[in-house]
């Protein structure tokens, strides 16, 4: 339940304005004068709950709040104990959330499952158990990692309409976590090049060090200790005056 409890004019406020404005959470909290982990919460207890906005409308004061609220369950239900080491496995695959698997856990236990804050917390308090491989320590200026996410974004052609799945590319200095990220169209060795060019710019100098992985693209004799590098990212590294230190190939601890 949310503390501290908010009133329930401004409840149905930012259900109405979450369904119906097209605005974010953070500017739906902004509009009301709320925290944005406030409104979160009851986007989140609306949804687990099954409440629309046309629904929550039609309801009064107590029927809403009892729907979104429902009394405590007793302290003697079993709780069905989530996999810990299959969760945390589940969460390294792209675009999944811990809010997206314990939605899937509460549709799957129904009462005997715990709330997401719990879920959360216990999930947390396992994860700290586990053996760390190494601490990275980054001078600043130092390291520049570059990447892309996996995940791609859709492009659309203004002149023809026509969508193409973009490939999104992300640079992060290692001291400060300074994050640029840019779509390409692909990620041939031009592409590889043109955002790590555009990075630099956006953060307005160089580092010593470049880190990429292995692709073909960049890297034209992969190697787990002596890579080669292809002569377009060569010539880069000449020109901007960096050293290229591409990542072992299986070997994430190599990167943040």
């Amino acid at each position: 339940m949310p503390t501290p409890r908010v009133l329930m004019s401004k409840i149905r406020r930012a259900l109405q304005l979450l369904a119906d404005s097209g605005l974010s959470t953070r500017q739906v909290a902004a509009v009301l004068g709320i925290s944005k982990s406030t409104v979160s919460e009851i986007a989140l207890y609306a949804r687990t709950a099954g409440i629309d906005w046309p629904l929550a409308s039609s309801l009064s004061d107590e029927e809403l709040q009892a729907r979104l609220y429902p009394p405590p369950r007793p302290r003697s239900l079993h709780r069905h104990e989530p996999d810990y080491a299959q969760l945390h496995q589940e969460l390294k695959r792209p675009g999944v959330t811990l809010q997206l698997l314990w939605e899937e856990y509460r549709e799957r236990c129904g009462e005997q499952a715990y709330r997401y804050s719990a879920y959360c917390e216990k999930y947390r308090a396992w994860a700290k158990k586990l053996k760390r491989s190494m601490r990275q320590v980054h001078p600043a200026g130092e390291r520049l990692f570059v990447d892309y996410a996996g995940q791609t974004v859709p492009l659309v052609d203004a002149l023809t309409g026509e969508i193409r799945r973009a490939q999104v590319f992300v640079a992060v200095l290692g001291a400060s976590n300074y994050t640029f990220a840019c779509a390409t169209p692909q990620q041939t060795a031009a592409d590889w090049v043109g955002a790590i060019i555009a990075a630099l710019e956006f953060i307005g100098g160089v580092p010593r060090l470049l880190v990429p992985d292995q692709p073909r693209a960049l890297i034209a004799n992969p190697d787990a200790y002596e890579p080669v590098t292809a002569r377009l990212m060569q010539e880069m590294g000449e020109h901007y005056g960096v050293a290229v230190l591409p990542a072992r190939p299986g070997r994430p601890q190599d990167k943040a």
